[in-house]
């Protein structure tokens, strides 16, 4: 066995040239399976460990560094590539003003996010040392390029390593300490480690993997018994989450926007069992400027009736008199009686779906959302009272992404999450599965349960753990009735924040940069 991974190993440090690009493609490609819905995590972590093997041959070579760039690029673009895919579907919407940004989307998207990885790989050629220590160095130089990935230029924080563990609940609860970054590391580290076994045998590192396994067995174990609580519901609540299932290309069509209002109405007032206390309908539900409609205004106030709570998703606009009108993604709270007690407009835009900055503009990109210019701003996030239940934090579709940026200060009890998935393609795209992990994954990291209406799924009652209470598949039409599960108390991670990562992170360069070696030099070991 130790002879195979020897070969293994000399095999793969020894490809140069395009066999090392694609190799490292290929490698990317497949450990995109990890995420959801496949959740196939060994190939993650062989696709680190790989990525680690092809700069130990870079730095053999004249130009280590930009041997290592290179293969660290084409990592990248092969995982963002297969795991985002899914993103050119929203490009087929409208199709007279989109279709021919797909290419260039298609390419720029994953070749742009690639060069994240493309950084961290050059910096851990350049300073490479033999040893475990390097393994330690392109950890943190990976780690760290992965935040930086999801908070600049306003962030995309989508699969990240730490959402690779999509097969294994109880390895997610860790991030209620450390959070998705804090989980992205030690994933990370965990599969670079087992460049060490695919040494020659005099060089092999058999503790660092070993340690590492032992370390995920303990976070498993410990995940599982956290699991083992199950918190009780918060009385009085009944939750019903809408999902209509409109087509996004069919929902502002003028002559089907009566029928898209009554199917909203029809599926609120079903008889389903116990009568919900609180119904969610999902982003931009209504097929119009709800505020401007008395009619559907009307009928929000029969549905509220005397005991009933309706929140939703909407578009609104504001008018200043000689100004261009400014349109918002908003979230709506009405109450009893179809009184409206807040509004809240989103704060975290999709690039280029929702704003484009003014410089790409006269390039002749445009929204894909199509309204006049871009989506105003909200400020957020924002905690709002809800009568009947505890206060919500609203989270509209994009917002959920990101880490430590869902709560404010007086923190929610719940969190409701309204999203149109029909932009991520059919019922089999992986990208309504892999924003659900991502929701599930942030109420695990604050202690929150989560109501999630999807505009054609996957709408969920999701427990403070992650659990799925309740929920509707995608490319499905009904509604999700569920009690509503009670908060945990503050995590350390949402006492604490990124702490626990930052200190993986100093750790880990400080070990990779001044740890001794046993030996010196620049060859593979």
């Amino acid at each position: 066995m130790a002879d195979i991974l020897d070969r293994a190993g000399a095999f793969v440090r020894a490809l140069t040239g395009w066999r090392r690009f694609l190799f490292a493609f290929v490698a990317g490609l497949l450990s995109a399976l990890s995420f959801a819905p496949f959740g196939l995590w060994p190939l993650l972590l062989l696709g680190f460990g790989a990525l680690a093997l092809l700069i130990d041959g870079a730095v053999t070579h004249a130009k280590p560094v930009r041997s290592a760039a290179f293969a660290g690029w084409a990592f990248g673009f092969g995982q963002f590539l297969a795991g985002l895919y899914w993103v050119g579907y929203a490009f087929l919407v409208d199709r007279a003003d989109h279709l021919w940004q797909l290419p260039f989307i298609a390419l720029i998207l994953p070749g742009g996010l690639a060069l994240f990885i493309a950084l961290a790989s050059a910096v851990s050629a350049y300073a490479w040392r033999p040893g475990w220590q390097r393994i330690f160095l392109f950890t943190a130089a990976y780690a760290a390029a992965e935040w930086v990935r999801g908070n600049i230029f306003t962030g995309f924080p989508w699969n990240l390593p730490g959402y690779g563990w999509d097969a294994s609940l109880a390895i997610l609860q860790s991030v209620s300490v450390v959070g998705v970054y804090g989980l992205s590391f030690l994933t990370i580290l965990f599969g670079a480690s087992l460049a060490l076994l695919f040494a020659p045998a005099r060089a092999k590192i058999w503790p660092v993997p070993a340690m590492l396994t032992l370390l995920f067995c303990l976070i498993w174990t410990g995940g599982a018994l956290r699991l083992n609580t199950v918190p009780p519901n918060v009385p009085g609540v009944r939750l019903r989450l809408v999902q209509p299932n409109v087509p996004q290309q069919d929902k502002f069509i003028p002559s089907l926007r009566a029928q898209h209002w009554r199917e909203l109405m029809d599926l609120s007032l079903a008889k389903n069992g116990p009568e919900p206390t609180h119904i969610i309908w999902p982003e931009s539900a209504p097929p119009f400027l709800l505020a401007r409609e008395a009619q559907a205004l009307d009928d929000v106030a029969i549905l509220t009736g005397t005991h009933r709570v309706l929140m939703t998703g909407a578009a609104r606009v504001e008018v200043t008199p000689g100004k261009e009108p400014t349109f918002f993604n908003s979230f709506y709270i009405f109450a009893h009686g179809g009184q409206l007690i807040a509004t809240y407009d989103k704060f975290h835009l999709v690039p280029f779906g929702e704003y484009v900055p003014s410089f790409l503009q006269t390039l002749g990109l445009s929204n894909v959302v199509n309204i006049p210019g871009s989506f105003g701003f909200g400020t957020g996030p924002k905690t709002f009272d809800v009568p009947g239940a505890p206060p919500v934090g609203p989270l509209i579709c994009y917002e959920i992404l990101f880490p430590g940026e869902v709560t404010a200060r007086d923190r929610p009890q719940w969190f409701v999450n309204v999203t149109d998935d029909s932009w991520f393609g059919p019922p089999s795209s992986s990208g309504p599965y892999q924003h659900l992990l991502i929701a599930r994954v942030r109420g695990i990291e604050e202690g929150l349960p989560i109501a999630r209406a999807a505009n054609t799924g996957i709408s969920a009652v999701i427990d403070p753990m992650g659990r799925i209470v309740a929920q509707l598949g995608s490319g499905k039409v009904g509604v999700v009735d569920s009690a509503l599960p009670a908060a945990l108390p503050e995590t350390f991670f949402a006492k604490f924040g990124e702490t626990g990562f930052l200190l993986m992170l100093i750790f880990a360069g400080a070990a990779g940069l001044f740890w001794p070696t046993a030996t010196s030099g620049r060859q593979a070991r």
